[in-house]
Order: structure tokens, then C-alpha cells, then sequence
């Protein structure tokens, strides 16, 4: 069949339109995979697999429960990593449960340390090494302590097997204003840190006030130099976090997605400061900027503003005894915890210390005793929930561990006499159901990588 002109110049331009829509459909679909992939909203998910373990019955001990709660002739049962009766002498012990005749001896729940730099700044301590403190910009909220964390650290057996320590919270260190994202670890071994993540556990926001931010910056001749200084950069800092969360979050920013995390209350507020004047002011801060802390570290004046602090459900993460090395640290007292406890403040003993993070226990009843001098007698189950489930709840993970209840995790200690005794030990430590210290037994005595085969391998332990 012959076309006409017509039917032919119809024709192309049919042939040149269809061409045209499939170009353009071409480079759409071009543009479609150029599109970024969707912001994952935990990029570093925790893969933390508890160990093995077997059922377990303790039995005959004095349990203290981490809620202030004692048990003489205790008995602890836990299962499958999760603790499933605690009782007195009268409590049945399932078939299949390993008995361990704890008579003598106590039981707490696994020691938590809410303020550690373990794996960040770890040993040996080298410069090499040394990767807790971005000190690069008064506000570093766009980095994460999980990437500074070096799993292999001898600190973190240290902490087990002296300390009964089964959970912590790494933090970067306080030379910024805002200083990144913290991570709550399980004190287990693990060739990642994504292995020790604590599953669930929500990040924290480290923040600082005070001297040393103004030291460090006001060193190198720039803002903040002065206490109005700190106050100005975290303010305009919140300020423009703000206009970010309502924005279109076109042009992402690290930074600000941790910050609007603590604006929705989903990233919990941990804040070195000192001072109870400086603690006030942060307090009215963060009620014009719409968030909340959760703890103050360091708090050496803290028994200055216990009803401030007890009033507004902040927690004070305070040292026993370690004040006086600077001047927002001078008007500290031993007897801070126990005046905290005694008006009914959250009271937290905290390390920010290799070694400290091995005594908790033993910091906690030198509060104690300091209470006792002036009149103040907390009980020792009272006290032992300073180093177990009010660091739990600070952390936001007192739904889960911390305390010797049914259905929590099976992180528990066995110590070879009273916890608040300097002459007692760990024992055993479980973790989730898992034994993974016994010094009774060489074999159950973790050693770090980097340790093997070294001098000191397995010191101390």
C-alpha cells in the first residue's frame, strides 16, 4: 500500500513523539536511580548474641535484689538468659538446674557503670590509641563513641572479672560543649563493637559545662572562653537544631539528626557539669529548648540542689570521694551521694576511670561510710542499687536489666562475701544467662586478644 504525503509526515511525527516519551521516560529513570537511599535509622545495628549458658539455681545466699530489696537464705533461678524466680528458702528448684551452693556468699545483679571511656581511651594508653575526644569544634554532636571503640581493650576483662561489671555506657570525653553520641555496651568478648551493642539500648548525648570546654577553646583564642560563652553556643546550637527537625531534611546533617533525637526524646541527655549553680542553668536550658537531661556526671556539688534535681527526675552520677583537683571541683564533699539519697534523689556511683570502673562496689560503701559520720545510715540494699539499677533506669534500660527480677536479663554477680566489704570479690559473673568469669576455675578467665601471648597475659584476674 502506497502512503500519502500526509499519512507520512503523521506517521514521523508519531514515530518522533513515541521516541521523545521514551527518551524522557530514559532519563527519569536515569534520575530514579541517581536517588539516594533511604537514611536507615540504625545505620550500626547492635549483633549481639548472648552465649551459651545453662540453668542455673543459686541457692542459700543473701540476694541483694538492686531495688533496695534482701534476701537471707536466698534463692536465684535463671533459664535461657532470662533470671525466672527469686525467692526465699522455700523456693522449688525445677528439675534440670544446675544447683551452686551459695550459702555464705551474696548475689547482686550485674555492675553497671554509666560513665566509661573503656575501648575509647583505652590501654595501653598511647596516643596511638587515643580516640575519646574530638576537639576539633566546640560542638561535635556528629560523632558516634561506637566508632572510636576498640573491642579488643584488656579494660573491659579488667572490669568483668574485678568489678563484676556486665553493661556500660562509653561516652566521648568533655573537652566540647556537645560531644557526641555515647553507646551502651554488654561487657562481653566480641571481634566488633556491633557485638557488644546492647540490643535496644537507646544512644545517648554527651554534653559538657564548665571549664573544661571553655579551657580548651578559649585556649585557642575563640568561643566559648567563658561560662556566657558555653551558654551561647549550646543555645544557638539547639536554636538551629530546631529549624532543622522541622524542616525537609533535604540536606542531611550528622549533627543535627543526634540533636533532633534528644529534641523527640528519643536520645537520653548525659551532662558532665560540677557545679550546682551551672547544673541550675543547664536545667532552665533545656526547658527553653524543649528537651530533657537525664543525668548529671560529676556532680560534685549536686547535694546543693537535691530537690531541684529530684523534682525534675535527674539523676546524679557522682564519684565517692574525688573532688578538689580543680576549682569547679572544690566545694566537692564525701558525703554528696548520701545527702542525695537521703532527700530521695537518684544517686548514681559512676568511675569515668579504667581502674575505678573495678571498685564500684567498693566506692559506693566509702558513700556509705561518709553518710553513716554525719548521721545519714542508708541501707545496703539501698546502696547497692547505686551501682546496679538506678544506672539501669539512667540509661534507659531499667526495663531490662539492673535488677534481680523475673523476665530481666540474667546478668548476675556471686560475690565471695558482702559487696560493701573491701575484702570481697567477684565470684562468678553471668551475662544473659552466660558464665563468663569464675575465679575459680583458670579456664573462665577472659583473656583480650591483644593480651595473648604477651607479659601480664592473664594478670590479675
Amino acid at each position: 500500500m502506497t502512503k500519502s504525503p500526509g499519512l507520512r509526515r503523521w506517521t514521523s511525527l508519531l514515530v518522533l513523539g513515541t521516541a521523545l516519551t521514551l527518551s524522557a521516560n530514559s532519563v527519569d529513570a536515569k534520575k530514579e536511580d541517581k536517588k539516594p537511599a533511604p537514611i536507615a535509622a540504625n545505620p550500626y545495628p547492635s549483633t549481639y548474641k548472648p552465649y551459651p549458658g545453662t540453668a542455673t539455681a543459686l541457692v542459700g545466699a543473701t540476694v541483694y535484689d538492686g531495688r533496695g530489696g534482701r534476701i537471707e537464705n536466698g534463692v536465684v533461678l535463671f533459664k535461657d538468659g532470662k533470671l525466672v524466680g527469686i525467692g526465699g528458702a522455700d523456693m522449688a528448684i525445677p528439675d534440670g538446674f544446675t544447683k551452686i551452693d551459695a550459702a555464705g556468699k551474696f548475689v547482686t545483679p550485674g555492675v553497671i557503670d554509666i560513665h566509661s571511656h573503656l575501648g575509647v581511651y583505652p590501654s595501653p594508653g598511647v596516643d596511638a590509641l587515643s580516640d575519646g575526644n574530638e576537639m576539633t569544634s566546640p560542638t561535635t554532636p556528629d560523632v558516634w563513641a561506637e566508632h572510636s571503640v576498640w573491642p579488643q581493650d584488656p579494660g573491659f576483662t579488667r572490669a568483668l572479672a574485678n568489678g563484676g561489671v556486665t553493661t556500660l555506657e562509653i561516652l566521648p570525653g568533655s573537652g566540647n560543649l556537645i560531644g557526641g553520641r555515647a553507646v551502651t555496651l554488654k561487657n562481653v568478648p566480641s571481634i566488633t563493637v556491633q557485638g557488644m551493642k546492647f540490643p535496644g539500648a537507646p544512644y545517648a548525648l554527651k554534653m559538657a559545662c564548665g571549664e573544661n570546654p571553655k579551657r580548651v577553646y578559649g585556649g585557642k583564642g575563640q568561643k566559648p572562653s567563658t561560662r556566657m560563652g558555653n551558654f551561647s553556643v549550646d543555645r544557638q546550637a539547639w536554636i538551629d537544631a530546631r529549624k532543622y527537625m522541622d524542616g525537609d531534611h533535604a540536606d542531611r546533617d550528622l549533627g543535627k539528626d543526634t540533636l533532633e533525637g534528644v529534641l523527640k526524646g528519643e536520645i537520653l541527655v548525659q551532662n558532665h557539669c560540677y557545679r550546682a549553680d551551672e547544673m541550675a542553668q543547664v536545667i532552665d536550658m533545656s526547658k527553653e529548648m524543649g528537651y530533657k537531661v537525664t543525668a548529671f556526671h560529676h556532680a560534685v556539688e549536686a547535694y546543693k540542689i537535691a530537690d531541684l534535681l529530684r523534682e525534675n527526675d535527674i539523676c546524679a552520677a557522682v564519684w565517692a570521694d574525688w573532688y578538689g583537683f580543680k576549682m569547679e571541683a572544690y566545694d566537692g564533699i564525701p558525703e554528696n551521694a548520701a545527702l542525695l539519697a537521703n532527700a530521695g534523689t537518684c544517686v548514681v556511683i559512676h568511675s569515668d576511670d579504667e581502674n575505678g570502673i573495678q571498685r564500684l562496689n567498693q566506692e559506693a560503701a566509702k558513700a556509705q561510710a561518709d553518710g553513716r559520720r554525719i548521721g545519714i545510715d542508708i541501707p545496703d540494699a539501698k546502696v547497692v542499687s547505686w551501682f546496679t539499677y538506678n544506672a539501669a533506669k539512667a540509661m534507659g534500660i531499667g526495663d531490662r536489666t539492673g535488677s534481680l527480677e523475673s523476665g530481666k536479663m540474667a546478668d548476675v554477680v556471686l560475690w565471695n562475701g558482702n559487696p560493701l566489704s573491701v575484702y570481697s570479690r567477684p565470684e562468678k559473673v553471668w551475662v544473659d544467662g552466660a558464665l563468663l568469669f569464675d575465679a575459680m576455675d583458670p579456664k573462665r578467665r577472659p583473656v583480650s586478644d591483644f593480651e595473648l601471648g604477651q607479659p601480664g597475659e592473664g594478670d590479675v584476674k
